[in-house]
């Protein structure tokens, strides 16, 4: 895909017709719209090549502009549609602004809405990932339903033991299903019927877990063919909690990195940051706002409790958030705003393509608290006021008094 042809917004003064579309899996209903007292609203099958032939037909010298809802039909239209030269934005359904009072809805409405909201600059498209982003995506997606059937397929070997009262094999702490525990389930003694269901189950699981490794497989010679994934993958490794296997989840879903454009983008998207309702000085924040994929944003929550046993720095911010929150929730609580601190290290190792280092922060401290009778520090906000009290203590009896912002420094 050209990127000088890629936006997410338009000027709707660059453009003379605006056309918004209403895509199913049989039909487009299509609106097109100008700038004064234009309107067309028809019908045609499921062609991207007769909505481009269309256009160029009836409208040959005019700047027009597409967009329609994502959904189940991808991203055909859209490619088709950037190939023959004109822009086209695909908006997220929930993104579309909709008339409160409205309570009718047809692919013809929803059509005219689209195209009235495009000629008045109020629809986002999202990014649409290209070339091996795009590859790289499919490939995830299917290891992810190969995995979620894995886990499934389980559950329900377990829910069929419980239901005839047989006990599961025993098996350590992190190997319930090793080798020798599905050894212990084929010869498992139990009634003729449940002998042939519980076989069924371990066979479909035995052929759920191979697809799942060759769809592992297939990514990373993707990802190792590709020197550009190679190398996001390499720098998002580097970040202390972040395995293969979210770095190249993490690439399919952020896409190019070359689109970021600032720091916070990425914990929008994963959905780690806070709801908020505030008017006036009143600041109300809520729980955080579940947006984008829901399975990334698990695994990176899920690392990050690794990453707070690696790395000082975010083990220090973790216990900041716990110690300001009720026990109940602290933990979970400060685990997600660990994940969106995260976030931030992904987009500078991304935009700047080099590997993270970990800073031992404790260490940096001792070495300035190491003459006798000044506090150790050990990283908490508590110790690190309390050596800046001694410091400035100690400079007072001569002219120049260091301020916190330079002690910190």
């Amino acid at each position: 895909m050209s990127s000088k042809l890629y936006q997410e917004k338009i000027i709707p003064l660059e453009f003379d017709m605006f056309v918004g579309m209403d895509v199913d899996k049989l039909s487009i209903a299509i609106t097109v719209v100008d700038h004064y007292f234009f309107y067309k609203a028809f019908k045609i099958p499921y062609d991207p090549d007769a909505v481009v032939n269309y256009m160029k037909k009836h409208f040959p010298k005019k700047r027009i502009v597409f967009a329609y809802e994502s959904g189940p039909t991808g991203c055909g239209l859209h490619d088709r549609i950037i190939k023959a030269g004109y822009p086209c934005l695909v908006v997220a359904s929930s993104t579309v602004p909709t008339a409160r009072g409205s309570r009718v809805k047809t692919n013809r409405l929803d059509s005219k809405k689209i195209a009235n909201s495009l000629r008045g600059g109020q629809l986002k498209g999202i990014r649409i990932p290209y070339g091996n982003y795009r590859a790289l995506r499919h490939l995830t997606q299917l290891r992810n339903v190969l995995v979620k059937q894995c886990i499934a397929y389980k559950c329900r070997i377990k829910a069929l033991l419980l239901v005839e009262s047989i006990k599961f094999p025993e098996a350590p702490a992190g190997s319930q299903w090793s080798k020798v525990v599905l050894h212990k389930l084929e010869t498992l003694k139990c009634p003729q019927t449940v002998r042939f269901k519980l076989d069924r189950l371990l066979e479909s699981l035995a052929f759920s877990r191979v697809q799942a490794l060759k769809a592992q497989k297939e990514i990373r010679r993707l990802c190792q063919d590709d020197k550009d994934l190679a190398d996001s993958i390499s720098c998002l490794m580097s970040l202390p909690g972040i395995g293969w296997i979210l770095a190249s989840n993490l690439i399919a879903r952020i896409g190019d990195w070359r689109l970021l454009r600032n720091v916070r983008e990425i914990g929008a998207f994963l959905g780690l940051t806070p709801r908020e309702n505030s008017t006036g000085d009143d600041v109300n924040e809520g729980n955080i706002t579940g947006a984008g994929d829901s399975i990334v944003r698990n695994m990176l929550i899920e690392g990050s409790w690794a990453a707070i046993r690696k790395d000082p720095e975010l083990k220090a911010f973790y216990q900041r958030i716990y110690n300001r929150n009720p026990s109940n929730i602290a933990a979970r609580k400060a685990i997600v705003a660990v994940a969106r601190k995260i976030t931030t290290r992904i987009y500078r190792v991304l935009k700047d393509r080099r590997p993270y280092e970990i800073r031992n922060l404790v260490n940096t401290k001792n070495e300035m608290s190491s003459e006798k009778g000044r506090p150790s520090a050990s990283g908490d906000d508590s110790t690190l006021r309390r050596t800046r009290r001694y410091i400035i203590k100690k400079c007072s009896d001569i002219s120049y008094v260091p301020t916190v912002g330079s002690i910190a420094r």
